[in-house]
């Protein structure tokens, strides 16, 4: 019964088709419909709402703590990227409620442009997923996932921090649900002074000082979901989002400058669920707007506006209660318009259709199979697929197996930028393949997971003999390793301990020259551990982060240096219905950096509270 209870609970469309005379009661509605498929056959890390108040900082602290993925941050919440078992950060897809986010342009999401609060889970998936999520989800991807109940009445809750450096985070969020309308509103304001000093780390002459590092955002996210029907449901999902950063630079007397970014994300969902079937039909706009600044006082110097049209259908039918088919249709209008930037008024039209197969031969056996063809204009996509098996070979022992082909069609930047734009480049392509290896001993989890990746037609941009920057399809990089995760939860009367750690072996090399890729870390480890009494938590997070190269010949004298972190915090819950907080990250006050010339913040202090009523 085990996998009839999985997909009642996480494919309520089709959970009571399943159990024939049972019937799933539809409590929930997720607005990316296919995660819970895909957690039938992959691994994917939650990250809920109380694990953001540990790393409330930014979204780059918060995976870097609490994920595998390596972080690229150009100094505390400035520019930031990620880098996925080895992948490049146009090779992650970001997923907002079903819908990948990578911005045109870049073809890639910036970190500590994209909001932090506001999101009922985020989850983070490793390995390939194109079939799934379209161009960029070659590495792994990173979704950000609303969440709309009923029967639940009216909710609501406060976090307000206080923190080093003039830095203050505040995010309020209220819901009310009946049997047939949820509704959540949620908003967050962070601003931080950043002016954080590292007198150990010399730059030029002088210990670094953060100047000009000041950066604040503001988010508001709108949620609505109604019953048309018993089995029908129209849900909607609002994002707005504003920010600011200043570039730090090294000197009192430097020229200051700026970048501002402003996105907005809506999304209309018709949900259809029966026996036997369901359908998703959704219509997306999205916006990302940016403008930077050569000096604080002057009008902008540059900027581009991207508009983002978006049809999505999803339709799944269970022909027998063991064989599930699922087809997927998208189609997007991807608009663009630069401002001194290099880039014009161009658009692009993208469709895709997707066809995947479940087959459930028993309960403790199932098999998916996919195949997906995308149609970009005036570009040659590749047919992709998808395979992947799961075993539940003993009580204690399962295993999977993954192999798909993903790519990544080149970005607006890539293709028009003048001078430099290339209309000849090929999309990157990659072939995956990973197992995953789940253990269970009582209490404790242990999850092994070995990859590889063959990934050609790597884009880089290379100078050219005409004295500018243009994009080539130049290398073809061979990525393996593994990641590892063990987890422990254990409750003795009012005492718990809950122990998370990961490690992560990653080695990827260019094929023509047999090094290692620059800002790939061979080795990165994360700890979490917390332990609670009463009313009382105490917790204490680690990471080390081994040798980082930061140039393509791997040269020593410019790497950075291995470096280990620890971050400790403690909470104290009030009545049930307050909770205070106290956190010191980098408590051995180690200096370190992530992207070279850029260190982070020493030891730093924050106090927090949390109102839930």
């Amino acid at each position: 019964m085990d996998i009839k209870r999985s997909l009642v609970l996480l494919c309520s469309s089709y959970g009571s088709f399943l159990l024939g005379q049972e019937k799933a009661v539809d409590t929930i509605y997720i607005f990316d419909n296919q995660m819970n498929k895909v957690k039938l056959f992959h691994p994917v890390r939650t990250i809920n709402p109380k694990d953001v108040e540990k790393n409330s900082t930014n979204l780059s602290e918060l995976l870097r703590y609490q994920s595998s993925i390596y972080i690229k941050e150009n100094g505390r919440g400035a520019v930031s990227s990620p880098s996925f078992r080895g992948t490049t950060a146009q090779q992650t897809a970001f997923v907002w409620n079903g819908i990948n986010i990578n911005s045109s342009f870049l073809g890639q999401g910036d970190v500590n442009n994209i909001p932090l609060f506001g999101y009922d889970q985020i989850e983070v998936k490793a390995g390939g997923g194109s079939v799934v999520y379209g161009s960029g989800a070659v590495g792994g991807s990173i979704h950000l996932n609303n969440i709309l109940d009923f029967n639940r009445g009216f909710k609501a809750s406060v976090f307000s921090e206080a923190a080093s450096f003039d830095t203050y985070n505040n995010f309020a969020q209220a819901s009310f649900s009946n049997d047939k309308l949820s509704v959540k509103v949620s908003g967050s304001y962070v601003t931080s002074q950043n002016d954080y000093k590292v007198p150990e780390f010399v730059v030029g002459s002088t210990g670094f000082n953060n100047v000009n590092g000041r950066y604040y955002n503001t988010s508001v996210n709108i949620g609505a979901s109604y019953k048309i029907a018993d089995q029908q449901t129209i849900s909607w999902q609002n994002q707005i989002f504003d920010a600011s950063q200043h570039y730090p630079i090294f000197e009192d007397n430097g020229n200051r400058t700026k970048y501002k970014a402003q996105t907005l994300r809506s999304l209309i969902a018709w949900d259809i669920q029966k026996n036997n079937l369901s359908n998703s039909l959704k219509a997306a706009y999205t916006e990302d707007n940016f403008q930077y600044f050569s000096s604080l006082n002057l009008p902008k110097a540059s900027g581009a506006e991207g508009k983002n049209y978006i049809f999505k259908n999803d339709f799944n039918y269970f022909i027998t209660p063991k064989i599930n088919i699922n087809a997927i249709g998208e189609f997007q209008v991807n608009k663009g318009e630069g401002y001194e930037s290099g880039i014009g008024s161009i658009s692009r039209n993208v469709g895709s259709l997707a066809g995947l197969i479940r087959y459930f031969a028993t309960k403790d056996l199932r098999f998916e199979a996919g195949i997906k063809k995308d149609f970009v204009e005036n570009i040659s996509s590749p047919l992709l697929y998808s395979f992947s098996g799961k075993w539940n070979a003993l009580r204690w022992y399962h295993v999977g197996a993954n192999f798909s082909r993903n790519f990544r069609f080149p970005s607006f930047n890539d293709l028009y930028w003048q001078p430099g734009g290339n209309l000849d480049l090929l999309p990157e392509t990659s072939t995956n393949i990973d197992m995953d290896h789940e253990f269970s001993f009582g209490d404790f989890k242990i999850t092994l997971s070995p990859y590889y990746m063959d990934i050609k037609n790597l884009i880089n941009w290379l100078p050219t003999p005409l004295g500018y920057w243009a994009p080539f399809n130049t290398a073809r990089v061979e990525s393996y390793g593994f990641e590892s995760q063990v987890t422990w939860n254990k409750k003795l009367g009012k005492h718990s301990v809950k122990l998370d750690a990961g490690y992560t072996y990653s080695k990827s090399v260019n094929k023509d020259t047999q090094l290692q890729r620059m800002y790939v870390p061979l080795h990165k480890a994360v700890g979490n551990i917390e332990y609670g009494y009463s009313f009382l938590s105490v917790y204490a997070q680690g990471l080390f982060n081994g040798l980082t190269y930061t140039t393509t010949d791997q040269q020593r004298s410019t790497a950075i240096d291995p470096y280990f972190i620890l971050n400790t915090g403690i909470s104290a819950a009030i009545f049930k219905k307050y909770t205070l907080g106290f956190k010191v990250n980098n408590v051995t006050n180690t200096v370190y950096q992530t992207v070279s010339l850029y260190p982070m913040p020493k030891r730093n202090y924050s106090v927090y509270t949390t109102i839930n009523f």
